[in-house]
């Protein structure tokens, strides 16, 4: 008979909990998804070639690939999930497609990944890139009073944590993270080696809110888990601008192209956004 484990977590176990946050594993076909996303990226990055691996900071990682509109206009900031261990901003170069097409400059910020970097770290790197953004992006056109910062899966979180930079009107939040004490019980901590203080003070769930606006998307296909964060942040929020956007029939990567479409269900949120706020 095999021996019941310990539930640590709402009910779940470790191996129950490390499921309920594996997306890959839920996704079949992820690794083709993915493959879908780097082929995708190449192809935009040949056509904009002119302003890649940016530097903002001295680590190898501190980087910023920044696409131009044709006409000086709002920017985009996107920062890319993984987990804070896994991709790279060069996978997810495919979104600036439909942000410019409305107009947007785009930049994606790359970042040192566990475990090379806690996550506070990899929190400060992200400031540091919006920071640099402020100074330099004005030279390319992009208004840096008016910058717009999205993330997905860990890159929402770290777009939560990051709304109150200044110069940011506002965020887009795509199937994010948004309380760190599942994160700190599974798996994935064996690579983030997350303390309790870094669980306390780096979980938007538990911090005062932004009272920036905030759209926070997830699939309707996506982990139990994954849809929950998104749905208890947005009651934390619900008294603040902001949208809560789940999207039917979409998984934690295909979620993604709602964006990347110039007339995706994500990028029409991202509009508004500017039209309120430009």
């Amino acid at each position: 008979m095999q021996e019941r484990q310990e539930a640590i977590y709402r009910g779940m176990d470790k191996a129950v909990l490390d499921a309920a946050y594996n997306n890959t594993l839920a996704v079949r076909d992820s690794a083709l998804l993915l493959q879908g996303f780097d082929a995708r990226s190449a192809a935009l990055r040949e056509r904009h070639p002119a302003h890649l691996d940016l530097r903002y900071g001295n680590a190898p990682r501190n980087r910023i690939d920044y696409f131009a509109a044709d006409r000086p206009g709002p920017l985009l900031v996107f920062i890319h999930g993984g987990y804070w261990q896994m991709r790279a901003k060069e996978t997810f170069s495919f979104i600036a497609e439909g942000p410019l097409a409305h107009g947007f400059h785009v930049a994606l910020i790359g970042y040192t990944l566990a475990p090379e970097q806690n996550l506070t770290g990899i929190v400060r790197e992200v400031r540091e890139g919006l920071a640099w953004l402020r100074e330099h992006a004005p030279a390319l056109g992009g208004d840096a009073s008016h910058m717009f910062i999205s993330g997905w899966s860990a890159g929402g979180h770290l777009t939560a944590m990051c709304l109150d930079e200044p110069g940011v009107a506002g965020g887009v939040a795509i199937s994010g993270i948004y309380d760190l004490e599942p994160i700190r019980l599974c798996y994935l901590n064996e690579k983030l080696s997350l303390s309790d203080e870094e669980e306390r003070m780096l979980s938007p769930l538990r911090l005062p809110p932004s009272a920036r606006p905030l759209v926070l998307a997830y699939g309707c296909g996506e982990l139990d888990e994954l849809q929950r964060q998104s749905t208890s942040f947005a009651s934390l929020r619900q008294a603040l601008p902001g949208s809560l956007l789940p999207l039917p029939e979409h998984n934690h990567f295909t979620i993604l192209n709602e964006l990347a479409s110039a007339q995706g269900a994500i990028m029409r949120s991202l509009t508004a956004l500017r039209d309120e706020r430009y």
